[in-house]
């Protein structure tokens, strides 16, 4: 059964390594030591207790705010590392953590929201199909 360290775990759910060991040591996550006294999570608990975090959660843009819905899954809070305008058309590229995404819109709409190099940003993710891959 794979197994996940403290940091590895918190960059899977979107937390620091800190808030991790805080639930862990709350009994909300259960953890066990290795030989050398790392602390590790089963990948089954792990997957359970994403799974419980995300139902416990409300989601970003919830209805309280007339926002429209939107999931920690396909939100990417980043920082601007690229902007090419053309006539009509721009691309932006945001660094968020390990991922680098990619964005075609119009130069209108990065006019408007006036993202430029440096300004953090959220790139918001909607497909029709999703592949999955092991890492």
């Amino acid at each position: 059964m794979r197994t996940y360290g403290m940091g590895r775990a918190a960059r899977l759910l979107g937390v620091s390594p800190d808030t991790v060991r805080r639930w862990a040591d709350a009994g909300r996550l259960p953890t066990r030591r290795d030989e050398t006294g790392r602390r590790l999570v089963e990948g089954r608990d792990l997957a359970a207790f994403a799974a419980a975090l995300a139902a416990e959660t409300p989601p970003a843009g919830s209805a309280d705010h007339g926002e429209p819905y939107t999931t920690a899954r396909n939100a990417f809070p980043g920082i601007v590392t690229a902007v090419t305008l053309g006539d009509v058309a721009a691309q932006v590229e945001i660094q968020a953590g390990p991922h680098r995404l990619v964005s075609l819109l119009t130069r209108e709409a990065v006019e408007e929201l006036g993202l430029a190099v440096g300004m953090e940003a959220v790139a918001r993710v909607k497909a029709t199909n999703v592949h999955i891959d092991r890492g």
